[in-house]
C-alpha cells in the first residue's frame, strides 16, 4: 500500500519513464527536471607512456525536491550531488570526495545551449557543433582537488546507446519502475592527471551513462552489482544484476551487447550469468565469473585494487564500491564495477 501511494504521489508531480519516450539528441543529453531523479556517470581506465594505470569516476547527480515555483536564485528545485575518485592503480591508492550545491547563480546544473554538465569547477563540456546523429567528436573533463586534477578530453566513434527495451530500462514490475539509460559505451580517452604533484599524460577508454527516471525499485530489492566492460576486440558489455533481499538475482536484471560497429542488443536476465567469487570485510566481491553463452563469452572480472570504496561524507550519499576491474578469458579487455546496497539498502 505505501508503495502504491509513493507512486501515485510521484505521479502527481515528476514524469515517469514510461514505453515510447521519443528521444532526440543532443537534447536528452543534459537536464530533465520533469523527472526527479537524473544522473551522468564518467568512468575509465588510463595508463601513462610509463605504464602508470589509473581507473577514474566523474559523477553528477540531480535529485528533484520540489516542482512549486521558487525565488531566483536562490530558491532550491533541485540538489546537485557530484563524486570524484582516482584510482592509482599501481601506486595502490584511492582517492575520492565529493561535493553538493543547488544550482543557485550558476553553482552547478546541466545546460543543452552552454553545452555543460558542472558542479562547481568540475565538469564536462560538449562541443555541440560536433555533434552528427548523436554522437560527438569532441567533449573535456575536467575536475580538481587537492590532491589531483583531471583535464581529459574523450571522443566516441560510436552512437549513443539506448539500453532496455522500447526506451526504458524495467528494473521492476508495474509502469514508471524504470529509466531512460543512455550510454556512450567507448569513448576514446586522453589528456592529463595530476597526482601530489606529478603530472602524468594518459590515453585510454571511458565509458558515459546518462539515466533519468522518477521511479525505480521495489522495497524488497536492495541494491545491484553493474559492469561496464571494453573487451579488446572493440565489443562493449553492460550488464547489471538487481540484488533482492533473500540475496537471489532478479527477473529484471539485464544488459547490453554493443558491436564493435556500434549495433546494440538488449539482453535479459536468462541471457547471462554474474556468479560472485570472493568478497572484501565490507562483503563487497572482488572477484566475478561472467558467463554470457550466446557470445560465447565467459570472463573473470578482478581489481588490482581492492580499496575502491567510495564512502559517502553526507546521509545523501551512501557507500557504494566502484572502480577499476580487468577482464580474461575467452577475450581480455577492461571496465568498471560498481556494486551498492552492500550496507544499506538502496532506495529510489
Amino acid at each position: 500500500m505505501k508503495s502504491s501511494l509513493l507512486l501515485a504521489t510521484l505521479l502527481a508531480v515528476y514524469r515517469l519513464a514510461l514505453p515510447g519516450y521519443h528521444y532526440e539528441f543532443p537534447r536528452d543529453h543534459f537536464n530533465h527536471p520533469e523527472f526527479q531523479t537524473e544522473w551522468w556517470y564518467y568512468t575509465g581506465n588510463l595508463v601513462s607512456p610509463q605504464g602508470h594505470h589509473f581507473g577514474f569516476e566523474l559523477t553528477f547527480f540531480r535529485q528533484g525536491v520540489s516542482q512549486e515555483p521558487q525565488p531566483k536564485p536562490w530558491g532550491v528545485n533541485d540538489v546537485y550531488l557530484a563524486h570524484l575518485a582516482l584510482s592509482d592503480l599501481d601506486g595502490g591508492r584511492f582517492y575520492h570526495t565529493e561535493r553538493l550545491n543547488r544550482s543557485g547563480p550558476g553553482f552547478a546544473g546541466a545546460d543543452l545551449a552552454s553545452g555543460r554538465i558542472w558542479n562547481g569547477n568540475w565538469q564536462s563540456t560538449w562541443r555541440l557543433a560536433s555533434l552528427t546523429n548523436g554522437v560527438f567528436t569532441n567533449q573535456q573533463l575536467q575536475a580538481v582537488t587537492d590532491a589531483f586534477s583531471l583535464d581529459l578530453h574523450v571522443v566516441s566513434h560510436k552512437p549513443p546507446v539506448i539500453h532496455g527495451v522500447n526506451g526504458v530500462s524495467q528494473k521492476a514490475r508495474g509502469p514508471g519502475r524504470a529509466s531512460h539509460y543512455i550510454s556512450f559505451t567507448r569513448l576514446e580517452t586522453n589528456g592529463t592527471i595530476i597526482l601530489n604533484g606529478t603530472r602524468f599524460e594518459v590515453t585510454g577508454t571511458s565509458w558515459m551513462d546518462h539515466e533519468f527516471f522518477t521511479h525505480q525499485l521495489e522495497p524488497d530489492q536492495t541494491g545491484w552489482d553493474w559492469f561496464s566492460i571494453q573487451l579488446d576486440d572493440g565489443s562493449d558489455l553492460m550488464l547489471y544484476r538487481i540484488r533482492r533481499r533473500d540475496g537471489s538475482a532478479d527477473p529484471y536484471s539485464s544488459g547490453t551487447y554493443v558491436e564493435p560497429n556500434g549495433n546494440a542488443h538488449h539482453l535479459t536476465r536468462n541471457d547471462f550469468t554474474l556468479t560472485p567469487a570472493s568478497t572484501t570485510g565490507s562483503r563487497y566481491p572482488l572477484a566475478w565469473a561472467i558467463e554470457v553463452p550466446s557470445l560465447h563469452l565467459t570472463l573473470r572480472a578482478t581489481t588490482l585494487l581492492p580499496t575502491q570504496e567510495f564512502t559517502g561524507e553526507t546521509p545523501a550519499s551512501p557507500a557504494y564500491w566502484e572502480g577499476a576491474i580487468r577482464l580474461a578469458g575467452t577475450q581480455t579487455g577492461v571496465g568498471y564495477l560498481e556494486m551498492t546496497g552492500y550496507k544499506k539498502a538502496v532506495s529510489f
